[in-house]
């Protein structure tokens, strides 16, 4: 009992370590792909955690390989945070339709 108690305690202290993912998504619409620059142009609705209203606006993509297949026009749902003096897309997905 005292093993299992630990091993719950344990598991608790480490979970309450890892930072939980907010349901921060907001919808947009691509304007502009830059595959080169590992960036994507986005118009949007408000960024809640970031403070943002909508508008259009240029992300760094955290992982290039999300900008393959985009295209201008394409609906998407993505996550943004504010790093190093810029915005950076942290979670995007193509939204279906």
């Amino acid at each position: 009992m005292k093993k299992l108690l630990l091993l719950l305690t344990t598991t608790t202290l480490l979970l309450a370590q890892v930072p939980v993912a907010q349901a921060q998504s907001t919808p947009g619409e691509v304007v502009k792909v830059d595959k080169a620059a590992s960036r994507i142009t986005i118009k949007h609705s408000g960024i809640k955690n970031l403070d943002v209203p909508a508008m259009t606006l240029a992300f760094r993509a955290r992982e290039p390989k999300w900008l393959d297949g985009l295209n201008a026009g394409d609906r998407v749902r993505f996550d943004a945070e504010k790093a190093d003096g810029g915005y950076t897309v942290t979670a995007l997905v193509k939204a279906p339709g």
